[in-house]
């Protein structure tokens, strides 16, 4: 009995050098991928419209702004107010845009990109398994990273080829 617990404290640590570890840069893995530049160019499309159409409503806006500041002197006082009240809600419809429009940008990303990060992540763990990896870490994310810890980003990129 006392042999076989000494024989396992023995072998306790040989089971834990036979561990495996590996990092991967995903940033590296996402940067190369046709999908990203795809999804990219969507999301940046659809800012420069979203851009373009707040230009022409601040445009309109500082139109309506001359315009009053031209004639508000000869106006009565109900025509200023009902000038000032539009101006006022045009500036808060300009502000409502934008935050609408940052949000359709940031839902419209995450459906672009969920997929990806998705393949990617699948790649990972198939990298990971095929490799009997006891970790894969991202690079940078560990404090320290030894030798023996091998770097599995070209093996994950050309599992998603």
């Amino acid at each position: 009995m006392k042999k076989l617990i000494l024989m396992l404290m023995l072998l306790a640590p040989m089971a834990m050098f036979a561990q495996k570890f590996g990092r991967v840069n995903t940033q590296t893995i996402m940067q190369s991928l046709p999908d990203v530049s795809k999804a990219n160019g969507e999301l940046q499309a659809l800012q420069k419209q979203y851009e373009n159409d707040l230009k022409a409503m601040q445009d309109e806006l500082q139109r309506k702004n001359d315009e009053y500041q031209k004639t508000q002197s000869t106006m009565n006082a109900t025509k200023k107010q009902e000038t000032e009240t539009e101006l006022q809600n045009m500036y808060q419809k300009i502000q409502q845009t934008y935050q609408d429009n940052q949000q359709a940008l940031q839902k419209k990303s995450n459906e672009l990109m969920e997929p990806i990060v998705t393949k990617v992540r699948n790649a990972i763990q198939a990298v990971g398994k095929a490799g009997a990896y006891t970790y894969i870490f991202e690079e940078g994310a560990a404090v320290y990273a030894g030798d023996s810890v091998k770097d599995v980003t070209a093996e994950v990129q050309a599992k998603l080829k």
